[in-house]
């Protein structure tokens, strides 16, 4: 039996923290809901967060999602962010949506010029280029910048709304069900782009929403298993899994170990 190494870390300050959370429209759709996002400290690294918030179709992942950005308001319950823990409020986090925010009428440069106006708007225009040119060239775009979305494939709009989420300054960026759609070469390109963005500074933080269990898992330090308790209203998070105390994390050959493969079938049979 091979010897499960676990990576040194620590967890550090709390920098998203969601508290008693309750959404009800016509019946009960989120109960409760309560976690926390710690800062991930890791020897010698720039390791940024990738939590994944995982349940099945209809579960109520949207109306979590937009709560967490600040775009729904609970009946009850709080979402603070930062290290002053504030009040998240609409515009305060990144957001990829399945649509991908990109403006139809501006080229994918001009769509990144424009979040980069309201990120990074301290760098000269030469430095602005050069750091399009290079965000283009690590997830191989720069043959589309002068390119529409609509011409794009739904790949190369992904990974133009991903990098344009950056490119404004976010910290936290909210993406929901980014494994949607694509085929497997395209997921792991895709893998790839959200680990290394997740390792450009030490206070980004990736929030995967999915149904989409092995890769979900397969990325995040920390997961949420948001699902229905038996003989109670509303989903709310059933299981945490701290993926780092268990040695899955961080480890690019994950998906190829049997006893992840065996976690795996463990969540899918419980959402």
């Amino acid at each position: 039996m091979n010897e499960i190494k676990i990576a040194n870390y620590t967890k550090e300050e709390v920098l998203m923290a969601v508290k008693g959370v309750h959404l009800t429209f016509d019946k009960p759709i989120l109960r409760d809901i309560n976690f926390a996002i710690h800062n991930i400290v890791r020897p010698h690294i720039a390791q940024g967060q990738v939590v994944s918030l995982i349940g099945r179709s209809g579960i109520g992942k949207t109306q979590l999602f937009k709560i967490l950005a600040g775009l729904l308001v609970p009946d009850s319950g709080s979402v603070t962010l930062g290290v002053d823990q504030r009040t998240v409020a609409a515009g305060d986090v990144g957001m990829v949506t399945q649509n991908y925010l990109l403006f139809n009428h501006r080229s994918v440069k001009e769509n990144l010029k424009l979040a980069l106006r309201h990120g990074l708007r301290q760098l000269s225009h030469a430095e602005q280029e050069q750091l399009i040119a290079g965000f283009a060239e690590n997830f191989d775009l720069t043959e589309h910048l002068n390119k529409y979305p609509q011409q794009l494939s739904g790949g190369q709009r992904q990974r133009a709304s991903i990098i344009q989420q950056v490119l404004t300054g976010h910290k936290f960026i909210l993406l929901d069900e980014p494994f949607s759609g694509l085929d497997a070469l395209m997921i792991d390109k895709v893998m790839a782009l959200l680990q290394k963005i997740s390792t450009m500074d030490e206070l980004n933080t990736l929030v995967i929403i999915s149904h989409d269990v092995e890769n979900a898992l397969a990325l995040s330090d920390t997961a949420y298993i948001l699902a229905r308790e038996p003989g109670k209203d509303g989903s709310t998070i059933t299981e945490t899994l701290d993926l780092m105390s268990m040695g899955f994390a961080w480890d690019p050959a994950i998906r190829q170990r049997v006893d992840f493969q065996r976690l795996v079938d463990q969540i899918k049979h419980k959402i």
